[in-house]
């Protein structure tokens, strides 16, 4: 299921399809979408309506600076309110910033922080679009518009 960081880091890389196996297993497991304000807005957000929950919304970075957020690490755990090995399944658009924030969150003692490898619209494909060749929307599961 998920593939152990071997510097420790953080908990691992997990497929979409695994993170959602978690959710729906774990009532305490909790998704944290620490893509923008625009992305969430313009790209859309994992539907968590089917396990009775909704994503976390937490900026890695703010747009349209792209700075980091000084307070991510507080303002995850406002918006979670979870114990510290409570599963935390970060998400971005591909990867990288929820890595980032998995590792941020290991740092500040929680032992289950995890990284969904693919992000909510993976890899571009072929024709340089994201959403068709990996990812949560490609993996088929639930997600809208808002």
């Amino acid at each position: 299921m998920s593939t152990k960081n071997s510097s420790g880091d953080y908990a691992g890389d997990i497929s979409p399809a695994d993170a959602w196996d978690i959710l729906q297993k774990d009532p305490k497991a909790q998704l944290v979408d620490v893509r923008t304000t625009a992305e969430w807005n313009y790209v859309g957000l994992p539907d968590l309506s089917s396990v009775g929950r909704e994503a976390a919304l937490v900026e890695w970075q703010s747009f349209p600076s792209m700075r980091p957020n000084p307070s991510f690490v507080a303002d995850t755990e406002r918006a979670t309110a979870v114990a510290k090995d409570t599963p935390l399944l970060f998400l971005c658009r591909s990867g990288v910033r929820s890595r980032a924030a998995a590792i941020a969150m290991t740092a500040a003692g929680y032992s289950r922080a995890y990284n969904i490898a693919q992000g909510f619209e993976g890899d571009p494909d072929a024709e340089r679009h994201r959403g068709n060749k990996n990812g949560w929307k490609a993996s088929g599961l639930p997600w809208k518009q808002t």
